[in-house]
């Protein structure tokens, strides 16, 4: 935890060492939560919040006015949630952050994320693709027309990769316009409009002017709703190539929360071209990773999806640098990549199609799943099997109940392995003990009769 000289230096002072601080540390957000004993002040590194600060209880106002005076929000109100963004330079460092207040019982809660799409820049080879994966988007994306959705949750980096993708495709011969909420990243080149839902400026209601503006390229930030699903599927099948994020996580739950929405069976089946759904691991860190060996479930689940035996891989040292947090630093994308084909288009189409059938065609083996990147990436050393377990269901994507039942049993054989290793080490040491008792009352004993002997001599 950082302390801060509130007494002698002003608060404006402070908030910009914040800023600073947290931008050196790549966060993603700052997380300012009032308490009862001040405000307690965390940033979100590599995932996970992580302590800073605390501001004392009769600077609470102080630092809630100046941040919402520099996001451009309502001072004055308290009472009603608020967005507003800070673009600015601070000792040579470029921020570009988004600000949310919220109303709490104890005072107003503000997170503040910090945009970072530099990586988006770099080009698509650089977001932690496969090869088979990378020649599958450069594909998805060279088509004239059709709806492409990248899927995840929250701070998933859906939004690094669709930006990328736009970048890729951005020249002077195309007409890129996109509707967002917010604007994350300005894109020389490209229009951009701002939705404004308070004057009724909605994704939908753009959309429909979008069209009579001859665009080639069109962004949707999200599809939150029947409406806008529909209209950029239609959109997608008149002439126009349609990116857009959806909170879904897998290909699989995307073609069944757009069926959900009422989109059209044959309009999507038609216009869908492909679906990137990832998630973001933690990576290790290159100084303090180590080899340790696979536990038999560890190498049992990367034979099944990888064909490959596997005896040790990397995890978190024992001993971590001052680069790292607790072993890690940075973060990958984990990805599955779907083509849609003429077999899973004749399946959408087809409303008989049970959900199992559908996955058979979804999860080919020119479908590599998310555990299927998951494990390689952890094979290659980039991240950690926990990691990897912590973020995908893997119960749910094994192919079928005996190989579960299969998995479960290995699991309960290495646990009772390890209570049986266990209750030896301890029945050792408890011998041990014993036998060391043992000869201390020995040792004792014969101390006595030496001492016995001794007197009897001395007498």
């Amino acid at each position: 935890m950082i302390e801060y000289d509130f007494k002698n230096h002003e608060i404006a002072d402070i908030v910009n060492n914040m800023f600073i601080y947290a931008a050196s540390k790549n966060a993603s957000d700052m997380h300012f939560d009032p308490g009862e004993d001040g405000v307690h002040v965390r940033f979100r590194i590599d995932g996970l919040l992580q302590d800073h600060t605390i501001v004392p209880l009769m600077y609470q106002r102080n630092l809630t006015t100046r941040i919402k005076l520099i996001s451009n929000m309502n001072i004055t109100e308290s009472r009603l949630p608020q967005d507003g963004a800070i673009k600015s330079t601070i000792n040579g460092i470029d921020l570009d952050m988004r600000v949310s207040s919220l109303p709490t019982n104890l005072g107003e809660k503000i997170v503040i994320r910090l945009l970072d799409y530099s990586q988006s820049a770099n080009g698509l080879e650089f977001l932690g693709f496969s090869s088979t994966n990378y020649e599958k988007i450069k594909k998805m994306i060279s088509v004239p027309n059709g709806i492409i959705l990248i899927t995840g949750a929250t701070g998933s980096g859906k939004s690094t990769t669709v930006y990328t993708m736009l970048q890729t495709l951005n020249s002077k011969e195309t007409n890129i316009i996109t509707v967002e909420d917010p604007i994350e990243m300005n894109i020389e080149g490209i229009n951009q409009v701002q939705v404004n839902s308070e004057i009724g400026l909605n994704f939908a209601r753009v959309l429909r002017s979008i069209l009579r503006q001859d665009p080639n390229i069109i962004l949707i930030g999200e599809i939150r709703d029947t409406e806008t699903a529909q209209i950029a599927v239609r959109a997608s099948i008149t002439g126009h190539l349609v990116f857009s994020t959806i909170h879904t996580n897998n290909s699989l739950s995307t073609i069944e929360r757009l069926l959900d929405m009422n989109v059209e069976r044959y309009l999507l089946s038609s216009a869908l071209e492909g679906i990137v759904s990832q998630k973001l691991a933690r990576r290790l860190c290159t100084k303090c990773k180590k080899l340790r060996p696979t536990t038999i479930y560890e190498k049992d689940l990367i034979y099944k999806n990888l064909k490959i035996n596997v005896d040790e891989i990397y995890d978190v040292g024992e001993t971590h640098c001052d680069e790292c947090r607790n072993g890690y630093h940075g973060r990958i994308a984990i990805q599955e990549v779907l083509l849609i084909d003429d077999h899973i288009r004749d399946a959408i189409n087809n409303p008989n199609l049970s959900r199992d059938e559908l996955r058979k065609l979804v999860y080919t083996d020119n479908t590599i799943t998310l555990l299927q990147d998951g494990l390689q990436k952890v094979v290659d050393g980039i991240t950690s099997f926990s990691e990897i377990f912590k973020l995908i269901e893997i119960e749910d994507e094994l192919d079928n109940k005996i190989e579960k039942e299969e998995i479960q049993e290995m699991m309960k054989k290495e646990t009772e392995d390890t209570l049986l290793m266990e209750e030896v080490e301890e029945n050792n040491n408890q011998s041990n003990s014993e036998i060391q008792t043992t000869n201390n009352e020995e040792i004792e004993n014969n101390l006595q009769k030496t001492e016995v002997l001794d007197l009897s001599a001395l007498q």
